[in-house]
């Protein structure tokens, strides 16, 4: 069994099976965890709980939003990607996933070229006082984790676009984005997600 993919920003790996197949259901999962806090304070009020959000955003060949996947829709119209439930307060760390969607790659619509992974600080903390925050695309049929990507450095962001699925002539291929943003919700990431397609 091949090991997993550390994928930096901006790489790409192929969603085909090293058997030349193409994997059909993928699942990209969220892990974080408040990061400890510092001082006197500390250790009265312990770490913050903080609400991150996953969410998919579908994209038509155009570059035009078409469906979304989040805490409050939490399949597509189609019914090809499907979010498993909000997490409020995260915990998993470098374990499991807080938050996960998953993707029926063979059901996804034809008229669905991208789908443009995110992930929000409903609560508003900045990436600073997160830890250990990664996302990860899982074979869902084998559980094989394929690709993680870690996020580093934190910083004074409250939204971080992660990584993007999109249509290739020969299949599904992840690309790897990792760029900071600003919002609470998908919505205000749109903006900065249209420079990713």
């Amino acid at each position: 069994m091949s090991t997993p993919v550390n994928l930096s920003k901006g790489q790409q790996i192929s969603l085909s099976k090293a058997d030349g197949g193409a994997l059909t259901a993928v699942r990209m999962g969220l892990g974080w965890q408040a990061a400890p806090r510092k001082g006197f304070l500390a250790k009265l009020t312990g770490s913050r709980e903080i609400d991150l959000d996953a969410s998919a955003v579908l994209f038509s060949a155009e570059g035009q939003p078409v469906d979304v996947v989040f805490f409050q829709h939490l399949a597509s119209d189609d019914g090809s990607i499907r979010h498993t439930g909000d997490n409020l307060v995260g915990g998993a760390g470098q374990g499991g996933d807080d938050e996960a969607i998953l993707v029926d790659l063979a059901r996804v619509p034809g008229h669905v070229q991208q789908i443009v992974f995110t992930v929000n600080s409903f609560t508003g903390q900045t990436f600073a006082e997160v830890a250990n925050a990664f996302c990860r695309l899982v074979d869902e049929t084998t559980g094989h984790e394929l690709a993680r990507y870690t996020l580093t450095g934190g910083g004074s962001h409250t939204a971080q676009i992660m990584a993007k699925v999109h249509r290739t002539p020969s299949g599904w291929q992840l690309k790897a984005i990792g760029e900071p943003a600003s919002g609470r919700t998908f919505q205000d990431l749109l903006p900065s997600v249209a420079q990713h397609l």
